[in-house]
């Protein structure tokens, strides 16, 4: 989960003032976009991180791409059919070329393809993105601008996996090693690595001969600006301050706190996007409390969420009565709403044997510790004793994703970039799944998500998710909260660039105005 440290409003007016006051705009030909998180790596088949790919998409592209609307349209190839069942063909494009000037072949797609999801195929490793590509068996090449694509068996949301999975040259990676991608690049995107001052910035150049991209959103052709440049500002106060001074021209994760004097100076302007990561506290029902539905019920009962997201978060969620985020694939009304009734929960603690309440402890990051008191504080009310714990995040994730499970609430969030159940539904909670926090398990929901994941016809792949959500939210292995908006901050002298809901910032088609 990503980090928010919100400072005091005082300190973050003092450095806004220091800033403005010494700062001052640069070039016009350098777009820069004031960012939360350096890239863990430069090698699209090397990690598992949003902010990552948002920086590679700059400089690689890929077989599709999507548009901020979530439709999925082909980019590095001209056509993308479905032949049968298990099979997709893709007729390349025939004038893309990759940085260091060699033609982009089918062989490409293919060496991209197989170091993505065969065995120790990327320099001895195995891809962590290989569970992306699901049953993908194998990538054939037809001749020089055609693929196809064989799955093992069905799987109707393959499509809309392939917009996150960028295409690297064969040649290249053989001639530098599997290694060398960390640190280099050399893609078919908009722009060219320049520089990687890590910790720092990462500085792209417009490619004079890109192909132009997806003619489905225009205007195609090369990038409009002359450079692009992430400057690494995590901290949140210094990122808006940057804004505000010229600094940079877009920023990411806005505080809610900051929106109104970023729209009162007159300098930038809001843009927000519904998100795609579901907030929820797994709740531990390997033992008590929670192994008893009743006292997960009373949990959710506990909770006023339109409190919360009124006062906590500016009104910029939209709250879920179950897994999956109203934009998804498959979401469909009636499910079970935990309306915010304190009696009632109490009514559920006493049927369970615990009128004298019980002590719980719940997990967070320090980006989360404000929601998570919140919460504590309600529950309290009702009897579940709660205390917050905050963790670092690169201890705590283990600590949950293990199958022996010892803690109680875990206060956490799950991204579905391609809005499908299978991206969330499935590791979330399914029997023994890499996400599966809260150690639920139910045989009719694995029957469910397991006969989905295969099913061709959209409308009884809906209702299969449907009934299992129902099954979900009827046995609370959750408390189901939110999913929040995505908030940006964008110069007015930006153009070209709107946020999408796949948390994207592709600057291909920004430009700026006078």
């Amino acid at each position: 989960m990503t980090k928010r440290r919100i400072p005091s409003l005082l300190a973050s007016a003092a450095l806004l003032a220091m800033l403005v006051a010494v700062s001052a705009p640069s070039s016009a030909a350098d777009l820069r976009v004031g960012f939360t998180q350096d890239a863990l790596t430069l090698d699209p088949a090397n990690h598992r991180k949003r902010e990552t790919e948002t920086i590679i998409r700059n400089i690689y592209d890929g077989v599709m791409t999507q548009a901020a609307n979530g439709e999925v349209l082909p980019e590095l190839v001209e056509s993308f059919r479905q032949i049968d069942p298990t099979t997709y063909e893709a007729v390349l494009r025939r004038n893309v070329k990759f940085h260091s000037g060699e033609p982009m072949t089918a062989e490409d797609i293919k060496f991209t393809f197989d170091r993505l999801t065969k065995d120790k195929a990327m320099g001895g490793e195995t891809s962590p993105r290989q569970s992306l590509l699901g049953p993908l068996q194998d990538t054939i090449v037809v001749d020089a601008h055609t693929v196809r694509f064989k799955l093992k068996e069905p799987w109707p949301v393959f499509p809309r996996m392939l917009p996150v999975q960028e295409v690297v040259s064969k040649a290249w990676v053989t001639r530098v090693g599997d290694a060398a991608l960390a640190g280099q690049a050399n893609g078919t995107g908009p722009f060219r690595l320049v520089e990687w001052r890590r910790g720092d910035s990462i500085i792209m150049e417009r490619f004079a001969d890109y192909y132009g991209g997806t003619p489905a959103i225009p205007p195609a052709g090369p990038a409009r600006v002359d450079r692009a440049i992430f400057k690494i500002i995590p901290e949140n106060a210094s990122r808006v301050a940057a804004l505000l001074a010229g600094e940079v021209e877009i920023i990411n994760e806005v505080p809610i706190h900051m929106i109104g004097q970023i729209e009162r100076s007159g300098r930038a302007r809001i843009a927000k996007a519904n998100g795609t990561r579901t907030f929820f506290i797994a709740l531990n029902v390997t033992k008590p409390p929670f192994n008893d539905v009743r006292v997960r019920r009373a949990a959710n009962h506990a909770v006023d969420k339109k409190l919360l997201i009124d006062k906590l978060l500016g009104g910029a969620a939209t709250s879920v009565a179950g897994v999956l985020s109203p934009e998804s694939f498959g979401f469909k009304p009636g499910i079970r709403e935990y309306r915010h009734d304190p009696e009632q929960a109490r009514k559920l603690m006493a049927e369970a044997g615990l009128s004298g309440g019980v002590d719980v402890t719940i997990d967070t990051e320090g980006a989360f510790k404000d929601q998570a008191e919140a919460i504590a504080a309600m529950l309290t009310r009702v009897g579940i004793r709660a205390k917050v714990q905050v963790w670092e995040g690169a201890v705590l994730t283990p600590v949950w994703r293990a199958q022996n499970k010892t803690r109680d609430m875990y206060l956490s969030s799950w991204g579905s970039g391609a809005l499908d159940p299978t991206g969330i539904f499935v590791p979330t909670l399914k029997t023994k799944d890499r996400g599966n926090s809260s150690g639920y398990s139910n045989a009719e929901v694995d029957r469910l998500l397991t006969l989905a994941d295969g099913e061709l016809d959209p409308a009884k792949r809906a209702d299969m998710y449907h009934q299992a959500e129902r099954i979900v939210a009827e046995e609370a292995p959750w408390l189901f909260l939110w999913v929040p908006q995505d908030i940006y901050a964008i110069s007015n002298r930006v153009r070209g660039w709107e946020p999408g809901s796949d948390s994207r910032i592709n600057l291909h088609r920004a430009h700026f105005v006078n």
